[in-house]
This record gives structure tokens, C-alpha cells and sequence, in this order.
């Protein structure tokens, strides 16, 4: 293409205007400025960011940095995230994945290595966010992903048919206690005290009831706990997400269910995932 008319000083007014417009509402204002113009430039960042003198300003990008000026997640406004090896479809309706549940899997691979586990389970699947990542870590493996949001079922089985992952992951509705028994039990379920303020992008948009559990956020576990020792196959393991600060309280209840466990910290040095398996 032809180099813009504007030359590479239009888009780069354009990046600086909007960083220093969003600075007081997000920790990330330029990558956020930057993601969302090459959303608009239809390009990967990396690509727009090559040669910023071959783009004409997009017309729609002050309608994107507007919806994020409102507080609106990052990830709902380019209509995808990121998690581990591949790229989730996410929108209103489903839990935007994290780089902190990224511990799972990481947990997860150091349990099978390299031949990893023949089935999976993944409760409070979301947008199919850990099925979906285990799965591409071992491609022989097949699983199952259970949920109680219909939405977040349609987000899940989508991200599976672009993944091509179709043939192996099956998605069901239901609850903590469906789904049967795997090898590898994956679960990211609501963990925030109810009274816990939380940033307004967050609790401002994502679905509260994938946030919050009761007045200590440990409602679900007392649920999901217990029914795990049963459900593990032999020779796997359940990996279950937990908030930062809850290590201590979890691990009495896996114990008090009869699970032997261990804690691994996230990147940042933070309690984040359980690691049980059955007495």
C-alpha cells in the first residue's frame, strides 16, 4: 500500500492523544491505544507497528477509545484474549481469561509432561478458556467442558470450531458436580467476597456470578471440593484456581474432602492454584 498522505505523523498524534486520554482509567493506556488501532487497521499490533506511515487514521478508532474511556474491558471491545498458546473469542456474558490462570496449565504440565492427560475436565469453563488451552497443549487428548451460562457455552463451542477443536471438546450445561470423571480436572470458579470492591471495568461489565462466592468467596469450593476425590482418575489430578489470599483456607477444606494438596504461585510470587489428588 501506499504511504498515508498524513504520513506516520497522523497515527502517532493519534496514539499519543488517546494514551494521555485514557492514563487515569487503565495501568496499560498506550498498549491499549495501540491494540485498539490495529483492531481498526484490521492488522496484528506488531504488524501496524512496522511502518505506522503506510495507514490512514481509521474513522472508527475515537469510537473504540471512547468505549474504553468508559471503562469497557480491552478484550470485549476487539472481540478476542489471548490465553496461553491461543486466541479465545470473548464478549459480554463470559469471564475474560487471565494470564494468572495460565498457572493451571503450567501446574497441569508439570504433573503428565509431555504425554499429558487422556481426558480433561473443566468446570466453570467460561469461553472454553482452560479445555481449550489444555487441549492444545496434547493433541491426542479430548475433553469436556461443563457450565451453567448458555452464552458462555456459545462463546466456548465457537472458540473450539476456530481452534479446530471441535472433534474433542464437548460442552454441556450444568453444574460443579457434572461432567463425570477425568484425568485432569481444571477449574477456575468465582472466588471474590461479595462486599470486595473491584475495579468498575471488571465488576462494571463481566458477569458477577463468575466473580462472586458468598460473603468469604469460598461458597463454591465448600461444593466443588468434595466432590473431587472421587472423580479423579487414577493417576491425575485436580487443579483448581484460587484467590491470592486463600491458600490457607482452601487447603483445610481439600484436606477436610480427602485430598493431598499443593500450592503453586502465579508469575507474580501469589498463592493461584491448588494442586489435589485424591488420599
Amino acid at each position: 500500500p501506499s504511504p498515508s498522505p498524513e504520513g506516520e505523523g497522523g497515527i502517532k498524534r493519534a496514539l499519543g492523544d488517546a494514551s494521555a486520554r485514557l492514563a487515569a482509567i487503565s495501568d496499560t493506556p498506550r498498549l491499549d491505544v495501540e491494540l485498539l488501532m490495529a483492531h481498526a487497521l484490521g492488522l496484528e499490533r506488531g504488524a501496524m507497528l512496522l511502518d505506522l506511515s503506510r495507514h490512514n487514521l481509521p474513522s472508527n478508532f475515537a469510537a473504540l477509545v471512547e468505549r474504553r474511556a468508559r471503562h469497557e474491558p480491552i478484550a470485549y471491545i476487539l472481540g478476542t484474549r489471548d490465553f496461553w498458546t491461543i486466541r479465545l473469542g470473548v464478549g459480554p456474558g463470559v469471564l475474560i481469561p487471565r494470564p494468572d490462570s495460565e498457572t493451571l496449565i503450567e501446574a497441569a504440565i508439570a504433573h503428565f509432561g509431555e504425554a499429558g492427560p487422556a481426558t480433561i475436565l473443566d468446570l466453570g469453563t467460561g469461553p472454553g478458556t482452560l479445555l481449550l488451552a489444555a487441549l492444545d497443549q496434547w493433541p491426542n487428548a479430548r475433553g469436556v467442558g461443563v457450565d451453567k451460562s448458555e452464552g458462555a457455552l456459545g462463546y466456548a463451542r465457537a472458540n473450539a470450531a476456530n481452534l479446530g477443536m471441535a472433534a474433542r471438546a464437548t460442552f454441556m450445561r450444568g453444574g460443579w458436580e457434572d461432567g463425570g470423571d477425568a484425568d485432569l480436572i481444571l477449574c477456575n470458579p468465582p472466588y471474590i467476597a461479595v462486599d470486595e470492591v473491584l475495579d468498575s471495568q471488571v465488576a462494571g461489565f463481566e458477569p458477577h456470578e463468575a466473580l462472586f462466592a458468598g460473603s468469604d468467596g469460598l461458597e463454591d469450593y465448600h461444593i466443588i471440593l468434595p466432590t473431587l476425590a472421587r472423580r479423579i482418575s487414577e493417576g491425575g489430578v485436580a487443579i483448581i484456581e484460587i484467590g491470592a489470599s486463600q491458600s490457607e483456607a482452601v487447603t483445610a477444606l481439600a484436606k477436610a474432602a480427602g485430598l493431598s494438596v499443593s500450592v503453586r504461585n502465579d508469575l507474580g510470587g501469589r498463592s493461584r492454584a491448588l494442586i489435589c489428588v485424591p488420599d
